[in-house]
């Protein structure tokens, strides 16, 4: 199966299981090098940054759901989002290149109306492909999702998506739609 393909079924089933809505903030991190069998950050590939970028963006988009994309270490983690997603938070500056932000921070970054690069976000929920450590870029609490879609290419999935902390102790009566 193509990448994109194998993209469009993992978000189509990831916003499912994630319980998301028009309006939430995803985070995904993607290896590149991962999916075409590599070590991480050794063969960053842009072609294959397209076709994954075409494939989750087009199902997040039809459903409303915005898009945030995690560059590499080299540029700390930072994250690519669409300006009006950057309200109230710190803008850094850096333009994601292929091997200093990655081919999937690059290809987003291209391809988004208004890019921007921000320090940190807090996101509803997110796609990790090949093991990039999105975790701090999640919300609390992150609870983990057992998707039928364990890989793309050769690269391991992980996604998560967050809940509201539960307070109150042992009297307190929880909204179930929120766990």
């Amino acid at each position: 199966m193509e990448i994109k393909k194998q993209c469009e079924k993992l978000t189509t089933e990831f916003i499912k299981e994630a319980k998301l809505v028009p309006g939430s903030l995803v985070v995904l991190g993607c290896s590149t090098s991962e999916v075409v069998g590599s070590k991480i950050g050794t063969n960053s590939n842009f072609e294959v940054a397209c076709e994954i970028f075409d494939g989750v963006y087009t199902i997040l988009k039809k459903n409303k759901i915005e898009l945030a994309v995690q560059c590499c270490e080299h540029l700390n983690r930072t994250i690519v989002v669409e300006r009006k997603n950057a309200c109230g938070l710190d803008i850094v500056n850096a333009v994601p290149q292929i091997h200093a932000g990655g081919s999937m921070a690059t290809i987003t970054y291209q391809k988004f109306k208004e890019p921007v690069l921000v320090e940190e976000i807090k996101a509803d929920a997110g796609i990790d492909i090949g093991n990039t450590l999105i975790g701090m870029h999640l919300k609390k609490v992150a609870v983990p999702l057992r998707l039928q879609t364990k890989k793309i290419g050769e690269a391991n999935v992980v996604c998560a998506r967050t809940r509201p902390k539960y307070i109150g102790g042992e009297r307190a009566v929880y909204d179930k739609n929120l766990m």
